[in-house]
This record gives structure tokens, sequence and C-alpha cells, in this order.
């Protein structure tokens, strides 16, 4: 039976670690205060990659809601990449959406710094002549010969970013085992450079065929889209970064003040 005021109950399965509580009082609606606490339990790690939810019927029964309020919320959750449903099995976790604060950190120590497990495979290692572009973001002439870099982010088996940077040739040794090991910040910090400061543009786009294969998206599919520059301590340009993110498994977070 349904409840009135706020209701808390644990769930069978995986919500045995949880308690969901919905407030039937509130103006939001109830599938959307369910969804939202699914979704702080999978970010968060209480609902872990491969967890099973239930029977959707079982969970309407114990909270007192309708199917359709509790398939409503499942299905939202599913539109975000979040969970997914797999005939014969249930509905199961899939993993938790990267969200990544605008600051200067690597994508490989946020995603460590949030449970993620991340995973590189290098697609590129190469020297070659920096176009105008890459030229003009590092302050070098046109021409000379940058590290041309190319890796696939992945985390729990899953690829979530596809990588590209250039580096001024002769700012450290590269190699291909250590960037599949690590980050590419953290081979900077251990080769002596220190970062400072960043310019950084964030935008979207749809991606190409041969990004859709690499990131196990359809062509088409939207995609967020970061550049940066990175610069040490001594106003030097380290690093040009282009990369593009799967906007289903990944965000940037803003925080936004008002002048005075």
């Amino acid at each position: 039976m349904a409840e009135t005021g706020t209701t808390r109950l644990a769930t069978a399965g995986a919500f045995d670690r949880l308690e969901v509580a919905l407030d039937r009082g509130s103006p939001i609606p109830l599938y959307y205060q369910l969804a939202q606490q699914l979704e702080s339990a999978i970010e968060h790690g209480a609902l872990a990659p491969g967890d099973l939810l239930g029977n959707e019927v079982d969970i309407a029964a114990r909270l007192g809601l309708s199917r359709p309020t509790v398939r409503q919320a499942i299905q939202s959750l599913v539109e975000k990449g979040l969970l997914v449903r797999r005939r014969g099995i249930g509905t199961q976790v899939v993993h938790s959406q990267v969200r990544r604060s605008l600051e200067l950190s690597s994508l490989y120590d946020d995603l460590a710094a949030a449970g993620q497990s991340p995973a590189t495979r290098v697609l590129r290692n190469d020297i070659e002549s920096a176009s105008a572009e890459v030229a003009a973001a590092l302050g070098i002439p046109e021409g000379r010969d940058v590290i041309v870099l190319e890796r696939l982010r992945t985390t729990h088996g899953e690829p979530v970013a596809h990588l590209r940077n250039h580096l001024p040739a002769t700012l450290l040794d590269l190699d291909t085992g250590r960037l599949e090991a690590t980050g590419l910040y953290r081979l900077m910090k251990s080769a002596g450079i220190t970062l400072h400061s960043a310019h950084q543009t964030v935008g979207a786009r749809s991606a190409t065929a041969a990004e859709g294969v690499l990131l196990d998206e359809p062509a088409g599919a939207a995609l967020l889209t970061m550049r940066r520059t990175a610069y040490d301590d001594t106003g030097r340009a380290v690093e040009y970064g282009t990369h593009v993110y799967r906007a289903a498994r990944y965000t940037f977070d803003f925080q936004l003040l008002a002048r005075p």
C-alpha cells in the first residue's frame, strides 16, 4: 500500500544495499525522485556495474508505486546509458557517467579518483611536422617537429574518449608502455614539468563513422569536444589537446559566479 508523506524502503536484490526515500508531498514527480536516487547510487558505487535491479513489478510493490512510474524512472537511466535491459537477464547497471569539473587535471586522474578503473590503448605515438593549427597553439614555427599522441581511454572495458595530443618534440620521452599504464600529466610531472594554467574550449558535434566504430557509438551520435592548450609555470605551451567524449558517458561540470 502506498504511504503518504515520505517513504523509506529497501528493495530486493541490489537494492538491499540502498535506502530509497520518496516524498509524496513534493511537486517533484515520483519517477524523477526514484531515478535521481538510483543515479546517485550508481555514481557513488552503491550500485556497481553488473548489478541487477530486480523485477519492476517487485520494485513497484515494495515502494508503493505504479509499474509505469518505476518503468519511467528506469527508462530515463537507460537513455543516459547507466542501465541496460538484457533479454533473459533483466535490468543491469552498466556504469556511472563520468563527471569532470573544469580544472587543470587529466582525464586519467579524474577517472581514477572516481573509482572508474581507467585503461588506455595507445593508437599512435609518432613525430610529425606541426600544422599551422598546432604550431599556433604551441607557439612554435609551422613545420617544426612535434610529438603526436592518439589514445583510446576506457573504463570498465567500455570506451569513454578518443584523445589526441600534440607536444613539443623535445619536451620529454613518451614511452608507449608507460602511456598505457598511466596518464600523460603524471608522466609530465615525473619529468619535472609543472603545469600552471590552460586555455580550454568545450563544444559538441556528431560522431563520424570512424569515431563511431572507435567509441562504440552509431555514426551521428552526440559527442562532446574539448580543445586545450596547457602551459607550464614558465609560461611555455607544453600540450595541445583535441579530444572527443561519448556524451552518454561524460559531462563537464561548471561553477558559475555572478559578477559583483
